[in-house]
């Protein structure tokens, strides 16, 4: 499912053109064997919504882990779209068959972005709210609360890393129960990922589409997530290519020397080969990224 921006709004021509870049690399993908059951992330209106149409309503696709299967791990995923689309299919939907078949719980969101008419603090807004609603599920999926990670690629792996480096332990006094749950990630897994918004690593049309053209320095530098790591940083496992030229990998090496610096795990894959955009790699050797992820996921504890 890919969302048109929309042309009341702006959106950068290099996210645009990302966009299309990324739907000619989708041909890896994997179908689940059933439509998955979608919700409102938001029933009762989202903050900050501009009206009442589907775009000012993100929504979340469920895929509990099979009972038989489920080791109590569960991810949020943000797919990727420069902030002007979300890639529901291939950095989304079939990421989360993957982690199903690991026994991982998942739910894929479709934020806000600005192809919608959104800027931050929508997509960031949508992204706690999911890590909060996934933990709401606990009894319902089986989920251990402290195994409940977000996973995400390009600019949905920007948004991931953001979630990963603002974060609370909810809101006590909010009548909205699900308000009240953590909404820290215990865990990150960054494929291709915006990192720094700042030049000249950062990809220029996701800055544009998440602050504007004229964003605040101080925003900046709050957002550029290699500037935000500490010691509460979940554990990340990081994937990138030295021939993107889209979001070059300095991003990935710039957050993982800021998490070693923090002394937070992780583990950092740069592939020589493969362009912006090679999702799952299902059937490609050079950016086989899943087997060594579900390593990471066992070493971890996340998985059998």
């Amino acid at each position: 499912m890919r969302h048109a921006p929309s042309s009341a709004h702006t959106v950068h021509p290099l996210a645009i053109a990302t966009i299309a870049v990324l739907g000619l690399l989708s041909g890896n993908s994997i179908s689940s064997a059933a439509p998955p059951k979608t919700e409102l992330l938001w029933p009762n209106g989202a903050p900050g919504a501009k009206g009442d149409k589907p775009a000012d309503k993100p929504t979340i696709n469920l895929f509990p882990a099979p009972a038989d299967k489920a080791t109590g791990a569960a991810a949020v995923i943000t797919p990727g779209g420069g902030y002007g689309g979300v890639m529901m299919s291939y950095e989304g939907n079939d990421v989360a068959v993957w982690l199903n078949s690991l026994g991982i719980s998942a739910i894929v969101l479709d934020y806000r972005h600005a192809g919608r008419g959104y800027h931050y603090p929508a997509p960031l807004d949508d992204a706690q709210r999911a890590i909060r609603t996934l933990r709401s599920k606990a009894d319902a999926w089986k989920l251990d609360t402290h195994k409940i990670g977000i996973l995400g690629f390009s600019a949905g792996g920007h948004l991931a890393s953001t979630a990963g480096t603002h974060f609370d332990a909810g809101h006590s006094d909010s009548a909205d129960p699900i308000q009240r749950l953590s909404c820290r990630p215990d865990f990150m897994v960054l494929i291709y990922p915006v990192i720094t918004l700042t030049a000249p690593s950062t990809h220029a049309g996701s800055l544009h589409n998440l602050l504007g053209p004229n964003p605040d320095p101080k925003l900046v530098e709050s957002l550029s997530s290699e500037k935000q790591v500490t010691p509460q940083t979940p554990p990340t496992f990081l994937v990138s290519s030295s021939e993107d030229t889209v979001v070059p990998s300095e991003n990935s090496v710039m957050f993982y020397l800021a998490l070693r610096k923090a002394k937070v795990p992780a583990e950092l894959h740069v592939f020589e080969k493969g362009q912006h955009g090679f999702g799952m790699s299902l059937n490609n050797p050079a950016t086989s990224w899943t087997p060594l992820c579900a390593n990471w996921f066992r070493v971890n504890g996340l998985i059998h």
